[in-house]
């Protein structure tokens, strides 16, 4: 089996008659981005410490004398700080909640604090130890991979903690972030693993489907387990499967965290519906401080009352913006004044999750004339731009009609275009500017008007043509354009009146002006 990072909670319930009493939050959140050989390091661990113990104060009921945060410390600082936690919840001397958080390298049978171990064992014992009623203990060990990095560890038996001396009217929770034979996975965009991501989220408020402001440990397993999954089914290394299974007698569902609309420091935001928007802190490159998903049924965040950035991904379209969250209060997100990108320029940029951007186009052209025509050739086009980083695709189908006269003779001139254009585009405020070249095959059908005999000729044509056009955004995924093209075509002409025939380059200029429509 392979290490899976794992949320293990430990409810140690006291007698229901005592389920009343005030409960005071104790908690020791740990992160280390250092292991011990082979392990590589990791970015976002001690982020995620952080997170989650700005999360446990804001809206966790854990006053800040009574939390620790220890980033990149040994294990002789681990295990001493829990033993005094332990000292100051047996010192209080009512009922107390622990919850101990870790964030790092680990495997089967230790944590890796840097270059010391922790044993596992023993960290059960410390927090089992505690004289705490309510004990919870998250652990989530992890190893560094590639854009989307791996967490997990290598091919050993998961780590067990065991819950046999348990006494009447005590509980268990388990919740683990993925399956035993699953790695599980962090991320560059939201700067964050997965699961902890999701949990945050769900404790600010994503995970409160049913809008009591008080979310629970089933709510947060369940917001949880979908928001992992969704997210790792995009990722590389694939799907993880977040598990979860508890017994708890003697008292309702735990609540883990508690969201006040009035409290004079925090807002709420409420965020439109279609969309998953991200919240930022301050700026673009600000903390990741949680996410609502387009499917999510809660669709408000707590967060502290001040300036945030917003990025919503809609199935078409980027939608980013600032807002300000006043202190006790709800603001209901306007996205209509927020910047809106397509996705085909995102992924010129190198943004977004997309890799290509597909456009059905239609045009309307016209071609002035070549050797041996007497006027312009108009007719029609269609096909698609595939938007790539770098550059874009345009295979199309044209068609135009032409013709000339002489004394005694009239023609139609049907051109039939088979083309691939390859494209650089900038993007400007307004408008998009692009550069290309098209090369092609032609057929020229000639038809003709004679009182005579005159058969019909079918000359084929290479095409090589420099373009130069414009596109302007109309919608979300609709748009125009206008295009300019320098055409040289390799093509046989005929005499009708020498009956003689020459081979070479005949020069042209086309315009088009159309339409196009993002899949």
């Amino acid at each position: 089996m392979e290490l899976r990072q794992a949320l293990i909670a430990l409810p140690l319930l006291l007698l229901a008659g005592a389920a009343e009493a005030q409960v005071e939050r104790f908690a020791v959140v740990v992160g280390n981005d250092q292991g011990q050989p082979p392990d590589l390091p990791l970015k976002y661990a001690e982020t995620d410490a952080a997170r989650v113990a700005s999360m446990l104060q804001e809206v966790g009921g854990v006053r800040p004398e009574n939390l620790v945060l220890l980033r990149g410390q040994d294990a002789a600082t681990v295990r001493s700080t829990l033993i005094a936690v332990n000292d100051r919840v047996r010192e209080a001397g009512h009922q107390g909640m622990l919850i101990v958080y870790y964030s790092g390298h680990g495997d089967a049978g230790a944590l890796h604090l840097g270059n010391s171990p922790l044993e596992l064992r023993e960290l059960e014992q410390l927090v089992r130890g505690s004289s705490a009623s309510f004990r919870l203990l998250v652990l989530d060990a992890c190893r560094s991979g590639a854009l989307t990095r791996v967490k997990g560890g290598s091919p050993i038996p998961p780590f067990d903690i065991q819950l046999g001396e348990r006494v009447a009217g005590e509980g268990a929770v388990f919740l683990t972030s993925s399956s035993a034979s699953e790695d599980s996975q962090e991320s560059d965009e939201i700067k964050s693993s997965f699961f902890t991501h999701a949990l945050v989220s769900g404790l600010l408020g994503a995970a409160d489907a049913n809008g009591d402001g008080r979310v629970t440990l089933d709510e947060t397993y369940r917001y949880a387990y979908d928001a992992t999954l969704r997210a790792s089914s995009r990722s590389l290394a694939g799907t993880q499967h977040p598990s979860f299974e508890y017994d708890v007698r003697g008292m309702g569902d735990v609540v883990l965290a508690t969201l006040d609309a009035n409290a004079p420091t925090r807002a709420f935001l409420q965020l439109p519906e279609g969309r998953t928007w991200l919240v930022f802190q301050g700026s673009a490159e600000g903390a990741v401080l949680g996410e609502i998903g387009a499917r999510d049924r809660a669709r408000r965040l707590s967060v502290r009352a001040g300036r945030y950035f917003l990025r919503g991904r809609a199935p078409d379209v980027l939608l980013e913006g600032m807002v300000d969250a006043p202190p006790g209060a709800t603001l209901s997100v306007d996205e209509s004044g927020f910047e809106r990108t397509a996705y085909a320029r995102l992924v010129r940029k190198g943004g977004g999750a997309a890799s290509a951007v597909a456009s059905l186009e239609g045009e309307a052209r016209v071609r002035s004339a070549l050797v041996g025509e007497s006027g312009a050739c108009p007719g029609a086009a269609l096909g698609v731009a595939v938007a790539l980083q770098a550059f874009t695709l345009k295979p199309r189908f044209g068609w135009c009609r032409g013709g000339f006269s002489n004394p005694g003779l009239q023609a139609t001139v049907d051109q039939y275009d088979l083309e691939l254009s390859a494209v650089h585009v900038r993007d400007l405020h307004v408008i998009s500017v692009e550069l290309g070249l098209t090369v092609g095959g032609s057929l020229l059908v000639q038809r003709f008007q004679t009182q005579g005999v005159a058969p019909r000729r079918t000359t084929a044509a290479l095409q090589l043509s420099p373009t130069v056009g414009i596109t302007r955004e109309l919608g979300a995924r609709s748009y125009l354009f206008l295009i300019g093209a320098a055409s040289t075509y390799l093509l046989k002409s005929e005499s009708s009146q020498t009956s003689g025939s020459s081979f070479g380059p005949s020069f042209a200029v086309r315009f088009s002006i159309g339409a196009g429509y993002r899949l």
